[in-house]
């Protein structure tokens, strides 16, 4: 078992068909699921899926709804980035987590290495996004 940082490769496939919207206002509605250290994800991950999903207080499967960066662009890098997003009073572990297209049949996105198991107990549990620009957006196309 392992969760491998990536873009998912159906998520790349599914931008040229024009599946994805990220614009503020008018686009689909993007989540972030949250993962323990037993998940399988990576680049091949193609949907949401409740496996190995994190089980606590504060915490109802399918995740976080989150709040879309509109698209925007610097020199020839395309970008897009999310609000921060937090579970309150969590008591949660997780090892990793999955952004996804719930608008779009949860169709997966990117998948998310923590890099070690983080927790929060009866606290705040942050997902903190970089800086929405051309070097660190979380989604760049450059």
């Amino acid at each position: 078992m392992a969760i491998s940082q990536a873009m998912c490769t159906s998520f790349k496939v599914e931008l040229l068909q024009g599946v994805h919207n990220f614009t503020t206002s008018t686009g689909d509605v993007f989540k972030i699921a949250l993962y323990t250290s037993s998940a399988t994800l990576g680049a091949s991950t193609t949907v949401y899926t409740t496996s190995n999903e994190v089980v606590g207080t504060g915490y109802t499967a399918g995740g976080n709804t989150l709040t879309n960066v509109t698209p925007t662009s610097s020199g020839t890098t395309a970008f897009t980035d999310f609000a921060d997003t937090t579970w309150s009073t969590a008591t949660i572990t997780a090892r990793g987590a999955l952004i996804y297209n719930s608008t779009e049949a949860n169709k997966a996105v990117c998948v998310l290495d923590f890099g070690s198991d983080k927790t929060s107990t009866a606290g705040n549990f942050t997902v903190v996004f970089p800086t929405a620009d051309a070097s660190n957006a979380i989604i760049r196309i450059a």
